[in-house]
């Protein structure tokens, strides 16, 4: 891990009916950012995947949504193309995060953006538009164009925001 540790404590980890315990490490310098989206399904769940994948052990990342319903199976396949395995990845509701603080609270489409403001979450508020791989029609082919075409547009930006982060 990167940076000076300042301390670490174990936490109650809840999955279902078992419970385990996690060691964190908390950094002062690792940052932390809330990728926002409608459904928590393909944008948002791409971004966190680069995010993990580019930025490494700096940044505790997060995705939720509006809306949320399901990590879409194209979306897992478009990532999975370039190595990043998002399977394990959930779709997670803006609720979870209400009281959380981050550095930054992305929001990667129109919707979100819009109610955006109303977020009580703390943080710097940063809107990037790409268009919704799930609303492809076609065939499943011309669907995964798609994702593929979004998926290289958020890695642009996340390495353009990592970049103006280490400046």
């Amino acid at each position: 891990m990167r940076g000076n540790p300042v301390f670490s404590i174990w936490i109650p980890v809840f999955t279902g009916m078992t419970a385990f315990y996690e060691t964190i490490i908390m950094d002062e310098k690792m940052k932390k950012v809330l990728f926002l989206c409608t459904g928590n399904s393909a944008r948002s769940q791409m971004a966190e995947g680069w995010m993990r994948s580019l930025a490494q052990d700096n940044w505790k990342i997060r995705s939720a949504g509006i809306f949320p319903s399901y990590v879409h199976p194209l979306a897992i396949r478009a990532m999975e193309e370039i190595g990043i395995d998002i399977s394990g990845q959930t779709s997670k509701s803006t609720d979870a995060f209400l009281n959380g603080e981050f550095d930054y609270i992305i929001t990667l489409c129109d919707h979100a953006a819009m109610a955006c403001p109303n977020f009580p979450g703390q943080g710097e508020r940063v809107a990037w538009s790409f268009e919704d791989p799930a609303a492809a029609i076609g065939t499943i082919e011309e669907r995964l164009l798609v994702f593929r075409k979004v998926r290289d547009e958020i890695k642009v930006r996340i390495e353009e925001f990592l970049r103006s982060e280490s400046h």
